[in-house]
Order: structure tokens, then C-alpha cells, then sequence
């Protein structure tokens, strides 16, 4: 990653946690910071978390996710099947990788069912029960956001 965009990332995130109060004194490193949560995902899910919503923090973060695959793809679905039909293996509304290679198509279609596979079993638990998540699976959850998140970023734009 360029210096300047690590710049910028360090910049929105201690802009993002402006006005939000936690626990932790000044000397500590706030566990978004220690895991690189992407800054949009901090946005979204900080409050939750510095409040102990785990499970609210992971569902937000992975509706966002959603919700940004959407606007990206211009595919009206949502979770799996919107994930699925995004980054579809014909054709796909958005691509990861120039789908030159059979390294590229693989890992097009690898990323595929990550992202569908995280909505199945992350997202729509939360969205659809009631679950208690631990403070260490939230991380993760929220780790896994933000790779998926930067991914997207990277994603190949088509000048056309």
C-alpha cells in the first residue's frame, strides 16, 4: 500500500473516532487501530463496539459491505445471491482481477464465495437472531470486513 493512502487511512480513522468516548486512556491503542480496521468499517461499527454490541458491530459491517457491493454492481439483490451475481464467474459487474490468467480467474472466483460465504454465515445470523458475540470474534469478524473491503477497493475498473 502507497504511503500516501496509509497516510490517509490514519488520517479518516483518528477523524472517525473524534467525538467518540471509550474506556481506554489516552496511552492505549484502541483494538481497531491494533487489528487496521478499514476506516469506513470504524465509521460504522466503533459505537457499537466501545459500547459492547459485538454482534450489532459485526451485522453493520457486513451491511455496509453489502450495501457497497450493491451500489458498485448495480445488482438489486442482497447477501449471498447478491455476492454470488456480482462477482459471477460469466460476466461478473465487478472484478477483482483482469480475468486474464487461470491465477486471476481463480482467484476472482475464490473471492466469490468468500464474499457470499461471509454474508451466509457472518451477516445474516446477526441480522436474523439474537447472538452474543465475544469481543475477540467481533475483531475478527471486523478484521475480515476490512480485507474484504480493501479488496473491493482494489477492484479493476473498466474505463469504458
Amino acid at each position: 500500500m502507497s504511503e500516501s493512502l496509509v497516510a490517509f487511512e490514519r488520517l479518516v480513522r483518528a477523524a472517525a473516532s473524534l467525538g467518540v468516548t471509550s474506556d481506554l486512556s489516552s496511552n492505549e491503542v484502541h483494538p481497531f487501530e491494533e487489528r487496521n480496521i478499514h476506516p469506513a468499517i470504524a465509521v460504522t461499527s466503533i459505537k457499537l463496539f466501545d459500547d459492547g454490541h459485538y454482534s450489532q458491530a459485526t451485522f453493520e459491517a457486513f451491511k455496509f459491505i453489502d450495501l457497497e457491493v450493491k451500489k458498485i454492481s448495480g445488482v438489486n439483490e442482497s447477501g449471498q445471491k447478491l455476492m454470488m451475481a456480482a462477482f459471477s464467474d460469466n460476466a461478473p459487474k465487478i472484478k477483482l482481477t483482469p480475468l486474464l490468467t487461470t491465477s486471476d480467474i481463480d482467484e476472482q472466483s475464490g473471492y466469490r464465495f468468500i464474499f457470499a460465504g461471509a454474508m451466509a454465515a457472518i451477516r445474516n445470523p446477526r441480522g436474523h437472531d439474537i447472538n452474543v458475540d465475544p469481543i475477540g470474534r467481533c475483531l475478527d469478524h471486523l478484521s475480515l470486513a476490512s480485507v474484504l473491503l480493501r479488496r473491493l477497493e482494489e477492484r479493476q475498473i473498466d474505463p469504458s
